[in-house]
């Protein structure tokens, strides 16, 4: 099964994303976690990415292109995959349809008010990596895992957030329009609830409860 996650930052894509590849053993293919990596290792492209995601920018579509044909073309991927951001304009997923064969799009419909308390409450610990919410978490400074320090992305941070959807409402909702289009799309509405959310998600999906 290759699927595409549609949404607005904050929706919950690479959340579901990753307890379907726990479920069902299909890996995760996310576009933001690599270029993180990029970003901490201080590579070339890491380098250039980061001017774009600090400013809420998306990252020019040739660097992102290539690295997902490479990433879809490891061993992991034959039996099925998640894409997580990504693609993102329509260019994009004109340009994934030469390389891969998608089976159903989700895209993820949520309010506003729920992606602004979603991301904006959203801490990663410098240490481990490991990714938290504070109204789950006694210190908001301090990883419950490794005890190391947890912080705020720049793009989760309030005023880069509004620019992130904008961008969003911009150049990533007419995919929304192509997919449907093409007969792909399925829209699936989240109440910010995780559990109730899967559900919801993976009956769409065509999974057993």
């Amino acid at each position: 099964m290759n699927l595409i996650f549609l949404g607005p930052p904050g929706a919950g894509k690479g959340t579901h994303a990753g307890m379907l590849r726990e479920e069902i053993g299909i890996p995760q293919v996310s576009t933001g976690d690599m270029l993180r990596e990029n970003i901490r290792e201080g590579t070339e492209l890491g380098l250039k990415a980061k001017r774009f995601i600090d400013a809420g920018e998306l990252v020019p579509d040739e660097v992102v292109i290539g690295m997902v044909r490479e990433r879809l073309s490891q061993p992991d991927c034959a039996k099925g995959y998640v894409l997580d951001g990504f693609p993102r304009t329509v260019p994009q997923a004109e340009a994934l349809s030469r390389f891969a064969d998608i089976d159903k799009v989700v895209n993820l419909v949520v309010g506003e008010d729920i992606i602004l308390g979603h991301l904006s409450g959203r801490r990663v610990c410098a240490d481990c990596r490991g990714t938290f919410h504070t109204r789950r978490l006694r210190d908001d400074k301090v990883c419950p895992d490794c005890g190391g320090r947890l912080i705020q992305r720049e793009d989760d941070k309030p005023e880069t957030i509004k620019n992130r959807l904008a961008v969003y409402r911009r150049q990533t909702e007419p995919l929304i329009s192509y997919y449907r289009e093409n007969g792909l799309l399925t829209d699936v509405p989240l109440q910010g609830e995780l559990a109730s959310d899967h559900a919801v998600l993976r009956e769409a999906l065509g999974l057993e409860a």
